[in-house]
């Protein structure tokens, strides 16, 4: 064979093997960070399902609420105080310790805890103690599925707007680094240490109370429209306030972020370097400022689309706003621990599936990355 015919099988046997040696070192890598983040999550729920039950406090609290049910039931029917103190007393124990194996209290707690991880791991998510969701069932998943879409409509508006609104405006600040407006929001940044839920008290006494334009709370008119249009209209006047505490308690402090990082870019060398080859603009805008940003922004989208799934804890209590944060809230007060699990399981999984999938999202808009480098 001469010699020019083996430098092309040459070639094709090295593209070859750094192909096989790309794929190889791509599973490697996602094989490996799969298993540390189950690892990861399996800790984090663990350490949950701790926190939930108070290291077995709850128990002793539920074990209470059974024998204050138990007894007042007993001394409440007729029968029962006709029997001798000794017969009515075996007969509340034994109903008490029935009530207790039903609800599987006779059963060690490190043993149902290691139940509750292995149920939560696999998706099963069991039934509520307490609450119940609007059609009576206690079925965990049913609860949540229910309490989902007001949710997903205040997170999702109020995120959404405020995710795309802060980078349009903080875009427009960095070209005006040291205007009026720029050293205006740099002012109002520290705001956003007020919690929304704050907020939310205050525009509920000026729209609510003084001004009486918009509703206290709620998601819709009791009772609620007949027709869709006047329906959509009461949902979106029960938004409105919610929605605005929101955006105000994080609003400035977003801006502020997002215009830092684009003036840090907008110093380089390299755009300095592009202004004088007298690029315009808008390419220079986005070319060297975006896009050098966009892990950062892909970051901060990604993690916001997944907090859709908690919900504002207390926003969403003070509002009234039946969605998954007052859920959770009413489950902590209610010591409801298969709901405060159900819920902190689905956002783990969320949330480990969004770190790895960023990994090569870094690696397809950033060509300086490189997957398992």
């Amino acid at each position: 064979m001469s010699v020019t015919a083996q430098v092309p099988v040459e070639k094709l046997t090295v593209k070859k093997s750094i192909a096989n040696s790309s794929v190889l070192r791509v599973l490697r890598f996602s094989v490996k960070r799969l298993l540390t983040l189950f690892v990861t999550v399996v800790i984090g729920i663990y350490l949950t399902i701790l926190i939930a039950n108070m290291g077995g406090f709850v128990d002793q609290i539920i074990k209470g609420q059974i024998r204050d049910t138990v007894t007042q039931r007993v001394a409440n029917n007729p029968n029962a105080l006709q029997m001798e103190p000794e017969l009515r007393k075996k007969l509340i124990e034994d109903q008490i310790a029935l009530e207790e194996k039903r609800r599987g209290l006779n059963t060690p707690i490190a043993v149902r805890n290691f139940r509750y991880l292995s149920n939560a791991l696999q998706l099963d998510l069991g039934r509520a103690i307490n609450l119940t969701s609007d059609s009576g069932s206690k079925q965990v998943r049913l609860i949540l599925l229910e309490r989902l879409p007001a949710t997903l409509l205040l997170m999702g508006t109020s995120q959404l707007f405020l995710f795309f609104s802060s980078i349009f405006i903080a875009l427009s600040l960095s070209r005006k680094y040291g205007s009026f407006w720029d050293k205006l929001v740099i002012a109002l940044s520290p705001t956003s240490a007020v919690p929304p839920w704050f907020y939310g008290i205050f525009l509920i006494l000026i729209f609510s109370a003084a001004l009486k334009i918009l509703p206290f709370g709620g998601m819709v008119d009791s009772p609620p429209p007949l027709n869709t249009f006047d329906y959509s209209m009461s949902v979106l006047k029960h938004l409105t306030l919610p929605c605005l505490s929101l955006i105000l308690s994080s609003f400035f402090l977003s801006v502020y972020n997002y215009r830092t990082f684009f003036l840090i870019y907008s110093s380089e060398d390299y755009v300095d370097m592009a202004k004088a080859k007298g690029l315009p603009a808008r390419d220079i805008e986005r070319t060297y400022i975006l896009r050098p940003t966009l892990p950062t922004i892909i970051t901060n989208f990604s993690l916001l689309i997944i907090t859709l799934w908690t919900g504002a804890l207390f926003t969403e209590t003070v509002f009234l706003w039946p969605g998954l944060g007052r859920t959770l809230f009413q489950a902590i007060g209610q010591y409801d621990t298969p709901i405060i699990v159900g819920s902190s399981i689905i956002f783990a999984y969320m949330l480990a599936m969004t770190v790895f999938l960023l990994d090569f999202v870094y690696a397809l808009v950033d060509p300086r990355v490189k997957i398992g480098g």
